[in-house]
C-alpha cells in the first residue's frame, strides 16, 4: 500500500497479524530485504515494512532537507497513525537502525521495544561529523556521476560487506538486483540528508531510553561490536547478542537465527 506523509508517498508492505513490528531496512535496501526474516516473524506479528524515503517504491525528492532523519522519524509516526497503531516493536538495520533509534528518542511513546541491528547513535564529535559529511558528499556526487550500476559494484565490494562473499551466488545476485532498483538521486540525497555525518549525535541521549533495547551485531563486524559494547553500558534496559560467523547484515547472512533472536526478545515484552 501507499501512505501519504506530508509531501511524500511511502510504499509500505504489511505481512502477518499480531502485535505490530516495524522493520526499517538499511541504505540501498528496501522492504524486500526482510523477506527471509519475516518468514517466521509474520506468524506471530504484524510486520510493517516501509521503503524508507529515497529507496524502493517510496518517493525520492530532489531536496536533501526532506531526508533529514528527524523528518523521516516524523513520517514513521504518521505511518503508524494512519494504520491506527499507537505502539510498536521497532527493528532497524544499519541506516534503519539509526532511524529506529531517532524514532525511539523523539517519539518514545510509540515504541514498545527497540531492536538495533548493526547500528549506532551517530558520531560523537563535530569534527567526526564534518569529515563524514565530506566523504558522504563525495560519494553522493559519485552516484550521480557514474550511475547505479557502477555504484552498486563499488558498494558491494567495501570491507563492511566482505563476509557476504561467502553467501551463495544466487543470494548475492538477488541482493545486487534489489540495490539496482533504487534511484541515483534517492541514494545520493539519503547520504546527504540522513547520513551519519548529517544526523544529530544521540550519544548523550541514549541513557534516557527506558524502552527495552536489544542490540545485535555480527562476530566479524568488529566496529559495530565496539559500538554496541559502549551503547550497552549507557542504556539501562539493554541486552546485546553477538551472532557467530556473520558480519554486518545478520538478517541477510543468517535470517533464521536472526529471526529467532528477535522473536525471543519481543516475546519477553509482549503487551
Amino acid at each position: 500500500m501507499n501512505i501519504q506523509c506530508n509531501d511524500i508517498s511511502y510504499h509500505v508492505e504489511i505481512v502477518g497479524q499480531g502485535e505490530p513490528l516495524l522493520l526499517l531496512h538499511g541504505f540501498t535496501g528496501d522492504y524486500s530485504t526482510w523477506k527471509e526474516t519475516i518468514q517466521s516473524l509474520s506468524k506471530r506479528y504484524m510486520c510493517i515494512m516501509p521503503d524508507i524515503i529515497g529507496h524502493g517504491q517510496t518517493d525520492h525528492p530532489n531536496t536533501k532537507q526532506r531526508y533529514a532523519i528527524e523528518e523521516v522519524a516524523n513520517d514513521l509516526r504518521n505511518i503508524l497513525q494512519t494504520l491506527k497503531i499507537t505502539k510498536a516493536h521497532v527493528l532497524g538495520y544499519s541506516m534503519g537502525g539509526r532511524l529506529a533509534l531517532t524514532f525511539a528518542i523523539l517519539h518514545h511513546e510509540w515504541v514498545q521495544t527497540l531492536i538495533l541491528e548493526s547500528a549506532s547513535p551517530g558520531l560523537a564529535t563535530e569534527v567526526e561529523r564534518l569529515s563524514r559529511r565530506q566523504s558522504d558528499g563525495a560519494l553522493a556526487e559519485r552516484i550521480i556521476r557514474e550511475g547505479m550500476a557502477k555504484f552498486v559494484d563499488y558498494w558491494q565490494g567495501i570491507p563492511l560487506f566482505e563476509s557476504q562473499r561467502l553467501l551463495a551466488k544466487d543470494v548475492r545476485e538477488k541482493i545486487k538486483n534489489q540495490r539496482l532498483t533504487n534511484s541515483e538521486i534517492g541514494l545520493a540525497n539519503s547520504l546527504l540528508g540522513m547520513g551519519t555525518g548529517s544526523q544529530p549525535s544521540w550519544w548523550d541521549d541514549i541513557d534516557s531510553i527506558t524502552n527495552p533495547v536489544l542490540l545485535v551485531t555480527g562476530e566479524f563486524d568488529e566496529k559495530y561490536c565496539r559500538i554496541a559494547n559502549e551503547m550497552k553500558q549507557r542504556i539501562e534496559n539493554c541486552d546485546w547478542q553477538v551472532v557467530k560467523q556473520v558480519g554486518h547484515a545478520i538478517h541477510v547472512e543468517n535470517p533464521e537465527k536472526f529471526g529467532k533472536i528477535v522473536s525471543e526478545f519481543v516475546e519477553k515484552w509482549r503487551v
